[in-house]
């Protein structure tokens, strides 16, 4: 059975994602549905897609009672073996609202991480690069391909990924 696992820099700690549940998985990417690890009263649950290829994470975050909060993109590193996959965060996040305004956010933790030498010059170039990218795909409208499958999942279509 594959494992998932969530690694932060700051704070430093790994945590096994043993709750969530995987609902697809191939080499390029894994869709799972969750609840929040710790209550939090804006959001319950949600719904994930782990872009292997490109190194993100886009989550669609939902109340308790199914409405959309917001989208939330992680840039990750990932790193795998046969049984388990850990997506350490590499800080650098981009929200995007129901209404469609988004915004970046952490980046002061990306550059805290940096000048305490808790990440490397090359995760950093990484981070920036696909941040970058995802960047392009909100500005270029491809970005739309993460939400209309997470949304065929959370309706219970589950729709090709293509």
């Amino acid at each position: 059975m594959l494992r998932l696992y969530r690694k932060r820099i700051i704070p430093s700690e790994i945590i096994p994602l043993d709750n969530d549940i995987i609902l697809f998985e191939d080499p390029s990417c894994i869709i799972t549905s969750w609840n929040t690890l710790r209550f939090k009263p804006e959001f319950a649950k949600g719904y994930s897609y782990y872009d292997l290829e490109n190194n993100i994470k886009v989550s669609k975050f939902l109340s308790s009672d199914n409405k959309l909060v917001y989208w939330y993109c992680d840039i990750l590193k990932i790193s795998s073996d046969n049984t388990s996959y850990t997506f350490t965060d590499l800080l650098a996040d981009v929200i995007i609202y129901p209404d469609s305004t988004y915004k970046v956010v952490d980046l002061d933790e990306l550059s805290d991480a940096v000048s305490q030498n808790l990440i490397s010059l090359s995760d950093l170039s990484s981070a920036l690069r696909t941040l970058d990218n995802l960047l392009n795909m909100i500005y270029d409208g491809s970005f739309i391909r993460y939400q209309d499958i997470l949304n065929s999942y959370m309706d219970g279509c589950f729709t090709s990924r293509s």
